[in-house]
């Protein structure tokens, strides 16, 4: 059953399209009775939305002349929750609507936001790359993207507090030259003034973030999507894993997505493929041989054997047990 506050929304609504609606009207729109629309009618009034009663034959409800809605309120993570999504399903083919469709959504929301967060969210919407379609989980610090975002834009160096993948904490200079969201994650690239070499860091990452008062110049023809992709395919892992599979891409590709494995055909004509994988830990990927369930050959590491044995050892102990009691 729909909740009174979603009838409330849905009167609101059609007051705004202007006119007066009667109470029959409004009743059978809503599929409420009569006296329940004027309880309606006095949630929005105590909400100060100026609905005027229309007494006479031809009477009902219509909302005061020059009435608008305030600005959409939303806080900046929503308001990022709703732009990004539309704009990332657009540039990955996610939706089904025209993108012409798109741009309309993406426009109409842009409008009615209070100027400040629009124009922050622009910047964002500007210099914002996405080399793979978006998950969800984007879920940097609205504020911390936002301010990388618009110092990106405007070449703004920026005073940053990161925390690394093995804890340490620093503080450095950082020349934004962009943002990028890859495989669920926001990235920075930039000049680093620590290591006064061009880094790329996790956005989620970073725990402070101000900026200085001067600019800079980005290098001629830098793309930021292409350096975040290069820095992310050479961090190194703990392991190089290679497996023979038997089975076609498609088998492959439903347990081992291109985020996890890269698929190197070994002989044209044959059924075998190699997966390559980095990773900094092994034992996620046995469960996911199991899975498969198709011939494999591990290649390397020898480690992944003994994990695969253990595994195969488990499920074969489940298998034989018998139920007590």
């Amino acid at each position: 059953m729909t909740r009174p506050i979603a009838r409330v929304l849905a009167l609101l609504e059609i007051l705004q399209r202007g006119g007066t609606r009667t109470v029959a009207e409004l009743a059978e729109r809503l599929d409420v009775d009569e006296r329940t629309v004027r309880r309606y009618v006095g949630h929005l009034l105590d909400l100060d939305i100026p609905v005027r009663s229309v007494r006479g034959r031809h009477g009902g409800y219509r909302l005061a002349p020059g009435y608008r809605m305030p600005p959409l309120m939303l806080t900046d993570e929503e308001a990022l929750a709703v732009l990004l999504g539309l704009v990332a399903g657009r540039r990955a083919g996610l939706l089904s609507t025209s993108a012409a469709a798109a741009e309309s959504a993406v426009a109409k929301v842009r409008r009615v936001l209070p100027g400040a967060l629009g124009r922050r969210l622009d910047a964002l919407l500007e210099i914002a790359d996405f080399t793979a379609p978006a998950r969800s989980a984007l879920t940097a610090e609205a504020e911390v993207l936002l301010t990388v975002a618009e110092a990106a834009r405007d070449r703004r160096p920026v005073d940053l507090g990161y925390t690394a993948g093995h804890g340490g904490a620093s503080e450095r200079v950082v020349h934004p030259y962009g943002v990028v969201a890859h495989s669920g994650r926001w990235y920075l690239t930039g000049f680093d003034s620590a290591s006064e070499q061009v880094r790329t860091f996790r956005v989620d990452r970073i725990t402070t973030v101000e900026l200085r008062p001067g600019t800079f110049d980005a290098p001629t023809g830098f793309d930021p999507a292409e350096r975040v992709l290069t820095a992310i395919a050479e961090t190194p892992y703990e392991h190089e894993v290679s497996v023979r599979i038997r089975a076609t891409p498609e088998q492959i590709r439903s347990v081992l997505p291109p985020s996890v494995a890269k698929l190197e055909q070994i002989d044209p004509g044959t059924p075998w493929f190699r997966a390559r994988i980095r990773a900094q830990r092994l034992e996620w990927i046995p469960p996911l041989l199991a899975a498969l369930d198709r011939p494999f050959v591990i290649e390397r590491p020898d480690a992944l054997r003994d994990l695969v044995r253990a595994l195969a050892s488990r499920l074969a102990d489940h298998a034989d047990a018998r139920q007590e009691g």
